[in-house]
């Protein structure tokens, strides 16, 4: 049975349909290549949103397994037949992109492709991304091109409504990012004024006690207890404003997908290769997650910041019946005899005071010019 695309009216609806769908970035990416391949009828789909460093921020295929993408290796960088659509700005549609004077090869584990469209989204006069497509599925002429102007058009059509629906998504997630900044700062304030108040009771009620201590000690007993009472009540409300400061990311995205996404912004910011490793863990108790994300953000910072590591792996696995954290880096090292130097410099208090407030443990393994293993250990996942 031959393969038949989809085609009319219909079809065109429900690609833009499910376009406008989606408010995540990412997801708006993988329905407008998916779609695209499909309304086209071309074997690869691919689009790329480009950063200000010559590479791409965002790069999304279709058509491509997963083994396949992994073999291919970096993200391509903004050059040849790419560079023109970002640049130059107009189609290019092409009997075969590899005899292109401006083709400059690819990876030997990259698909073979010949007969190739593509096009720059825009956003008014900003190129917002290149779309492209490769090896129209059906009979050709040595030397045409599978894709016709009536795919030309077409493209073009998704290319508009993409730019609309990329447009809204960044929106939506710049105005979540805003949301959640107005929510943190105004957290901040009440906690500043809520603790602020309770420690200024606090002190004039010691200052009271220790003037009665000599001449009415039951006085000045009284009075210490109310220092108690009221640092017990400060304490009460800097709980309350941690629970409420929880990182929002892991309430909507989970542990493993809000390490995998601070690695990747990582890996991408520093010279230094950042690698996430997570599987077959379940979700934790929201305490032990923060507890987990804190320790990685504090160890990643001292490996790229400190320790001029290289390369840095993260891994989250299961281990006897626990959750095991482990961050590797092939940095400067030190010398964990000098604990209580080494410790305060590189927060490594705080770390194992975070690990054992949640009943797991911190191990730290470290030697001058040979890197730093931390270990977290917790029970559960």
């Amino acid at each position: 049975m031959n393969h038949r695309p989809p085609s009319g009216l219909a079809a065109v609806s429900a690609a833009l349909l499910a376009m406008s769908r989606h408010l995540e970035v990412r997801d708006v990416l993988k329905t407008i290549v998916a779609s695209a391949r499909e309304l086209l009828d071309a074997e690869y789909a691919a689009l790329g949103v480009p950063d200000d460093h010559g590479g791409f921020a965002q790069f999304v295929v279709d058509g491509v397994s997963d083994e396949q993408w992994k073999a291919i290796g970096p993200l391509p960088r903004q050059h040849g037949i790419l560079a023109a659509m970002l640049h130059g700005g107009k189609t290019e549609r092409l009997a075969d992109v590899r005899k292109d004077p401006r083709f400059e090869g690819w990876p030997s584990a990259h698909p073979d492709m010949s007969d190739f469209l593509g096009l720059p989204i825009r956003d008014g006069d900003e190129t917002i991304g290149a779309l492209f497509l490769a090896n129209k599925r059906c009979p050709k002429p040595e030397g045409v091109c599978g894709f016709n102007a009536e795919d030309e058009e077409l493209l073009s059509t998704l290319a508009q409504h993409a730019a609309i629906a990329l447009t809204n998504a960044r929106l939506y997630e710049r105005s979540r990012e805003l949301t959640i900044a107005e929510e943190r700062s105004r957290l901040a304030h009440e906690l500043h004024d809520a603790v602020s108040q309770k420690l200024f009771s606090l002190r004039l009620t010691a200052q009271a006690a220790a003037t009665l201590v000599d001449r009415d000690p039951a006085r000045a007993k009284g009075e210490l207890q109310q220092v108690a009472a009221l640092a017990a009540e400060a304490v009460d409300e800097l709980r309350a404003a941690v629970v409420e400061l929880r990182p929002a990311a892991l309430d909507e995205d989970g542990l493993v997908a809000t390490l995998r996404t601070q690695v990747q912004v990582l890996d991408r910011a520093h010279t230094a290769r950042v690698t996430f490793a997570g599987a077959g863990v379940r979700a934790l108790p929201a305490a032990q997650e923060e507890a987990l994300l804190r320790v990685t953000q504090e160890a990643l910072h001292n490996a790229l910041r400190h320790a001029d590591a290289g390369h840095v792996d993260v891994t989250l696995s299961r281990r006897d019946g626990a959750t095991v954290l482990r961050i590797t880096d092939d940095g400067r090292g030190f010398e964990p005899a000098a604990t209580r130097r080494a410790g305060r410099h590189l927060g490594l208090v705080s770390m194992r005071d975070r690990a054992s407030g949640v009943g797991g443990r911190l191990t730290v393994e470290s030697e001058p010019g040979k890197g730093t293993t931390i270990e977290m250990e917790i029970p559960g996942g």
